[in-house]
């Protein structure tokens, strides 16, 4: 039971990660499919306030569960969203500052924190 359990949680993190990629590589079927219309603001805004909820809660549940090293190596993978962010920013338009100040200072100090925990 618990390796089914397993193979099945593994399957649904694979699973979001395709999904992800679909929303970067073909957006506008990525949004249909989701269920909204492809340029509708308020629904990625929703999907984004969604997401950092998350990416708050997950940490603190694994922190919890697992400890501060398991905590750390969790932060540094979660660094990947900022570097996303900021990717996001500098490709749509928006100031290198911004995208470096912002996320590129929040990725930092996610794999500085996260190696200091999890290295600990």
């Amino acid at each position: 039971m618990t390796i089914a359990a397993l193979v099945i949680g593994i399957t649904a993190c694979v699973a979001i990660v395709v999904i992800g990629l679909r929303f970067l590589l073909t957006p506008a079927r990525a949004m249909t499919d989701f269920g909204v219309a492809a340029d509708s603001l308020r629904a990625m805004s929703a999907a984004k306030g969604v997401r950092d909820i998350t990416s708050g809660v997950v940490p603190l549940v694994v922190w919890a569960a697992a400890g501060r090293n398991a905590l750390g190596w969790t932060l540094v993978a979660a660094a990947l969203t900022p570097i996303g962010d900021a990717v996001i920013v500098v490709r749509n338009g928006g100031k290198l500052s911004t995208a470096l100040t912002i996320h590129g200072l929040t990725a930092a100090v996610l794999v500085v924190v996260g190696l200091v925990l999890a290295l600990a």
